[in-house]
């Protein structure tokens, strides 16, 4: 056919760059095969076979989250502009349905194409600079595939939106910059095992406390990313590296500071101003290795001659995208090691339940500190004649809080509370909230500090005072807090979640590694294994033991998951096709929509097929023709159905 002449019918598609990988990740996975992904997007190797015939056809991916057109289709280069068009380059084109003009993106170039038929025309060449490069677009397939989304939604995540500003100044400038290998530094803290060679997998146990750079606190965890990230530069190889939070990027951003050179470092995070991240994303594709920090999309990130991807916890929610496909950052970032062959490493306090799963597949190969420093755990049970604060930890906190500031972390402080105390840290008021002004009656006198979600303090002066925080929201205190008093960890471990003991196993830790050396760390009300786990700081053990019990009741993940919502109808086929593909129906409830959602369980050998036929029931029901409204206007919009794989809210 003639471009995409109808939305409901698929165009030619090409399939040269489907990667026939195993997408559900478990020991002995084949990649892409050597060389795949370095010339598929190269103009000069794309068609091979086309001799010296000049490239006049441009195929390519429309950006549209039309399920039906997530394909590759076949434009005609004008005249005007061939040998111009090159792979990976922005262009419009023409819809003749919808009788509009669409952006997309030049996935390749041939001289020839199998459409019969005349082919639409490009409609414009939108920028000379390619954005677009082979291994980001046989990640975003992939990701795309594994997920039963749409490629383009994918992209859209990868690749910023254009700045014609910073674009015109990136490409007039005369010369890429320099690279220079640095010196490799040593890896502190961790023996042989933990030395990262092309290919190598690793869950690493993050060493403990803070450590003074430059004049500035920060985990110990971000001088080891910054290490392993300069020994990559090194080696002439790029490296990702993934925070959750921009806070954790900072404090990666401080550690290369002062291990590797400005020129050789990129951030590219949700926060920045849009021009100066295209700015980022555009140095990005220079053709010399660079550290590329960020936060979730980090890891779509175009890098040269890619060695090194690591994710700093990647247990944290924030790793997951809230835009369709819902992909989470840390399957992306398996996707991307094994198509790239670099090297992938999962630092964490406490190992997050998905990894502890591929650990014992032997996929990820678990590595310790040398010698590792622990905080100094203190179970404190609850205490009837004191129950805000047990006596034993009153006492440690008040003895510690006349020389160094002291944490409390609390499911909330109240509202009152923020609103009294959030301003400039003033003692205690007396409409303050009920854990707030609990604790100010117990600290009477005492500045206290409020850092919470809505507006957190990212860190305090080594002056006495009592900081109240919820959890994730701890500040860095200068050389560490006196003392850390974990409290509500009887009514965390009550939150309605499947994963409240992975969430609260790795909340406590992050916040007890905030205490300086030697500093008491006070668990409160928590009993049963994960205080054991805590006080021996053995994460790894508890953990492996929930993935044992999911295990039993075939949970995440242990098993993956899908939900299917939309009309009944039309769910009961979208089910029944991925029963047939092996996939199980758990349940099927109305939504609150008038739908109904069904919940799916599958094993990860199906993962691929089960995809696929829910992908194949989106389409189908999205080009579905469409019925006359009531009153004889406009066709209505055929009814939704929508999939999410791995929904995190399922169970």
């Amino acid at each position: 056919m003639t471009g995409p002449a109808e939305p409901e019918t698929p165009g030619h598609s090409s399939t040269r760059l489907e990667l026939e990988v195993d997408l559900d990740f478990g020991p002995g996975v084949d990649g892409a095969a050597d060389g795949a992904l370095d010339t598929a997007l190269d103009p000069a190797t794309d068609a091979s076979s086309d001799g010296d015939r000049p490239h006049s056809v441009a195929r390519v991916l429309i950006d549209s989250p039309l399920p039906q057109l997530d394909h590759l289709f076949d434009y005609r280069v004008p005249d005007g502009l061939i040998g111009q068009v090159q792979a990976g380059m922005r262009v419009r084109v023409p819809l003749r349905v919808a009788r509009r003009i669409a952006d997309g993106f030049v996935v390749e170039t041939a001289a020839t194409t199998e459409v019969p038929g005349g082919l639409s025309e490009l409609e414009a060449l939108v920028s000379a600079q390619p954005v677009l490069t082979a291994e980001v677009f046989a990640l975003a397939r992939a990701v795309a595939d594994r997920s039963a989304g749409n490629a383009s939604d994918v992209l859209r995540l990868a690749i910023p939106k254009r700045y014609v500003r910073e674009e015109k100044a990136w490409l007039a400038r005369e010369t890429v910059p320099d690279f220079t290998r640095p010196d490799s530094p040593e890896l502190t803290g961790y023996g042989d095992d933990a030395a990262i060679q092309p290919g190598s997998r690793i869950a690493l146990s993050a060493l403990t406390g803070l450590v003074e750079i430059g004049g500035e606190w920060i985990g110990e965890w971000a001088i080891t990313l910054a290490q392993l990230a300069v020994r990559e530069l090194a080696a002439g190889r790029s490296a990702i590296l993934a925070a959750p939070d921009y806070r954790d990027i900072d404090q990666i951003m401080i550690a290369l500071a002062h291990t590797a050179r400005p020129e050789d470092v990129i951030r590219l995070d949700a926060r920045q101003p849009p021009a100066l991240r295209y700015r980022g994303f555009l140095g990005a594709l220079d053709p010399r290795p660079r550290i590329l920090v960020g936060n979730r999309s980090i890891v779509y990130a175009p890098a040269h001659h890619l060695g090194l991807i690591a994710l700093w916890n990647d247990g944290d929610s924030l790793y997951g995208e809230q835009l369709a496909p819902y992909a989470h950052a840390r399957d992306v970032a398996l996707l991307r090691q094994e198509q790239s062959g670099a090297a992938l490493v999962l630092l964490d306090h406490a190992r997050s339940i998905a990894a502890e799963r591929l650990v014992e597949l032997g996929w990820l190969r678990a590595v310790a500190p040398t010698r590792p420093r622990t905080p100094n755990m203190v179970l404190t049970p609850e205490d009837p004649g004191s129950p805000r604060i047990p006596r034993g930890a009153w006492r440690a906190a008040t003895e510690a809080i006349t020389h160094g500031p002291v944490l409390v972390q609390v499911a909330r402080p109240g509202n009152a509370a923020l609103d009294a105390l959030r301003s400039k840290g003033d003692p205690i008021a007396p409409d303050a909230g009920r854990t707030a002004h609990d604790l100010g009656r117990a600290f009477p006198g005492v500045k206290v500090l409020i850092s919470d979600g809505e507006r957190p303090r990212d860190r305090v002066p080594r002056d006495p005072a009592l900081v109240i925080a919820t959890r994730g929201a701890e500040p860095i205190a200068d050389g560490g807090y006196a003392a850390v008093l974990l409290l509500d960890g009887e009514r965390m471990m009550m939150r309605e979640s499947a994963r409240v003991a992975e969430d609260c196993l790795r909340w406590w830790s992050a916040a007890a590694t905030l205490a300086a050396p030697g500093a008491p760390v006070h668990l409160v009300g928590v009993t049963g294994p994960i205080a054991v786990a805590m006080a021996t700081w053995r994460q790894a053990e508890f953990v492996a033991r929930e993935l044992a019990d999911r295990r039993q009741l075939r949970f995440p993940p242990s098993v993956r998951i899908a939900t299917v919502t939309g009309p009944l109808a039309l769910v009961e086929r979208a089910t029944a096709d991925a029963e047939s593909a092996g996939a199980s129906v758990l349940n099927t409830l109305p939504a609150e929509d008038g739908t109904v959602r069904s919940i799916l369980r599958f094993d990860y050998g199906h993962g691929h097929a089960v995809a696929g036929t829910l992908k194949a029931a989106v389409i189908a029901a999205a080009s579905r023709s469409r019925p006359r409204a009531r009153d004889g206007g406009d066709r209505r919009p055929p009814p939704t159905l929508r999939v999410r794989m791995d929904d995190p809210d399922a169970l």
